[in-house]
């Protein structure tokens, strides 16, 4: 599994997905069974988890990259090979 997403789009990621986790519980009702929490809590974990990972598979549908070979180089930790 080639990575996708450069290091930018990965933090962004990690942070919108804790964000959304928190929100969840500390305001969407998750624990009690909130519909709405349920969907934040897994959209979250769904971001937080491509962040972690480093790819996407909604862009490798899409055939979209934010991490090129050519562009990427030393700066971010893409493993485009």
């Amino acid at each position: 599994m080639k990575s996708n997403e450069n290091g930018m789009d990965r933090g962004i990621r990690v942070v919108l997905g804790l964000v959304a986790i928190a929100a969840s519980y500390f305001g969407l009702g998750v624990l009690e069974g909130d519909l709405v929490g349920i969907i934040v809590a897994a959209i979250g974990v769904i971001l937080l988890l491509t962040g972690l990972v480093g790819f996407c598979p909604a862009y490798r549908l899409v055939g979209l990259s934010t991490c090129p070979k050519e562009s990427c180089g030393d700066s971010c930790s893409c493993s485009n090979e």
